[in-house]
């Protein structure tokens, strides 16, 4: 199973993962495109470890929302959210080409991944924007039980899926993610960490009540935000080889 981790999203003098330390542990990273973290500098910087640790790059484009960090949501239509992931995408692009690289999937972020999931007009606008852009690459997406659904209308527009699950946040009993604000929404022992990475690598996750639910992803996204996310992703590569 590969990994996936957030990544370009420090901005100036804000800096947000010791990325030199993370990006050998990955295979993937989904890097910010300046809406919701990220400024030019960092993204290229960003770029340049992706391509020395042969990492793939993906687009991590959200809501335009830097006080946020893109975690809310926008009164947008669908013109302007397909518009919104089509600029990001060809920035993102437009440095990878100058890095010898190229974005090769695209991971909506934070409020823009959750819309996506939850609103029909949401998700086909995105999936235009990639279609429109280049249909080889894959939009990366939360697996839940509806996975079957997004296939069925990513595949109207020639796109393909890629289905993420999560390290370190809880699930609920429908599938999907235990909201931020809720106590025990993020897993922080990392001994909790590696036992949901077992969990899901053998195709299955212990949601909010306990009891376990079949899970079947492509890929798992790890967060390296601090020094202790770091030292964790570098355990779960070891349990995931």
């Amino acid at each position: 199973m590969k990994l996936n981790c957030d990544l370009g999203e420090s901005f100036g003098r804000w800096q947000m993962a010791d990325e030199a330390a993370v990006m050998p542990y990955i295979d993937m990273a989904n890097v910010a495109c300046g809406f919701h973290a990220g400024d030019p500098l960092t993204i290229l910087r960003t770029l340049e470890l992706a391509v020395h640790d042969g990492v793939q790059v993906g687009a991590h484009p959200a809501y335009p929302d830097l006080v946020g960090f893109g975690r809310r949501s926008m009164q947008c239509t669908a013109d302007e959210v397909r518009a919104m992931v089509l600029y990001q995408v060809g920035a993102l692009q437009g440095l990878c080409t100058a890095v010898g690289t190229r974005v090769t999937y695209v991971k909506p972020h934070g409020a823009l991944y959750h819309d996506m999931l939850r609103d029909e007009s949401v998700l086909r606008a995105i999936l235009s924007a990639i279609a429109s852009y280049a249909a080889d690459l894959p939009l990366m997406l939360m697996a839940t039980p509806e996975a079957g659904e997004h296939r069925r209308l990513a595949a109207e527009y020639g796109v393909g899926i890629l289905l993420e699950a999560f390290a370190d946040r809880r699930y609920t009993p429908e599938g999907r993610l235990v909201p931020r604000g809720e106590k025990g929404a993020v897993l922080h022992g990392r001994g909790q960490i590696l036992q949901q990475v077992r969990e899901i690598a053998a195709g299955s996750v212990t949601a909010s009540d306990g009891r376990q639910y079949p899970l079947a992803a492509d890929t798992l996204c790890v967060h390296g935000d601090n020094p202790e996310g770091v030292a964790t992703i570098v355990e779960i590569r070891r349990e995931l080889g």
